[in-house]
């Protein structure tokens, strides 16, 4: 199976003190794969390299040595970037503007033809629930609103790779029910959807395989079964598994 995303044997180094010559690990010598058609989520602690990772992805960011592909080409390959649809966990939009306004700014930026801006922005309106709100300015909107928005934001572009950072916080359980079905569209169509999330429910029912964190390093990847296993034939809670992972990756 091809992969949406590669990293080879990745390290980032962020220079901090007098002139850089100070260094802090991001990420340590992590080799991983996103197949292409999965949805695969990327989970850690705090400070465990995800936000890094989804930055060298995003060409946010570049790596101190090792390799990143997305969509089959070079992180340098900025066209791509108009393939891949990206929802962050703190929206930044101009509280000014309206619904549709950000959607039709941000699908311009990511190459949707002018021409097809204002359809694709009333589409997606209705389809998270906006539509009677498209001309309000966001700045009357509640933080699961602006959720739902930054979610139609990152579908303006029909994207191939959809990146969801922290994708359910503050929305209720009919936003995260429309959360759930968009991600099943996508694995219907074939295309790959990278969830980074704390929120285990959220993995347990929507990825398909997944990869664990740990101070900068890979401590985990594969199938979410597996992971649940026990030898027993038993499943085990994927809190308890997070749990030993994350004890014996502090430890190393």
């Amino acid at each position: 199976m091809t992969a949406a995303a590669t990293f080879e044997k990745v390290e980032k180094v962020y220079k901090t003190g007098p002139f850089g010559r100070a260094g802090v690990p991001a990420v340590r010598g992590v080799t991983l794969s996103v197949p292409a058609g999965s949805v695969f989520g990327l989970l850690g602690p705090n400070r465990a390299g995800k936000t890094t990772l989804v930055k060298l992805l995003l060409s946010l960011a570049w790596p101190t040595s090792g390799t990143v592909t997305r969509l089959g080409g070079p992180t340098s390959a900025r066209a791509s970037l108009g393939r891949v649809g990206y929802m962050h966990e703190n929206h930044a939009f101009p509280r000014y503007l309206s619904a549709s306004e950000v959607l039709r700014f941000y699908g311009g930026l990511t190459g949707v033809p002018s021409a097809d801006l204002g359809t694709r922005a009333n589409h997606l309106l209705e389809r998270v629930g906006l539509a009677d709100r498209g001309r309000e300015p966001i700045t009357r909107f509640s933080k699961g609103m602006v959720q739902r928005l930054g979610l139609a934001q990152a579908l303006m572009n029909d994207p191939d790779l959809l990146v969801l950072d922290e994708p359910t916080e503050g929305l209720d359980l009919a936003g995260r029910q429309l959360l759930r079905d968009v991600v099943g569209e996508f694995r219907q169509a074939g295309k790959t959807v990278l969830v980074v999330t704390h929120v285990l429910n959220e993995v347990e029912e929507i990825c398909d395989e997944l990869a664990v964190l740990v101070a900068g390093k890979l401590a985990y990847r594969g199938r979410l079964a597996d992971l649940l296993a026990t030898g027993s034939g038993e499943k085990k809670p994927l809190e308890h598994a997070l749990r030993g992972l994350y004890q014996k990756g502090a430890a190393e």
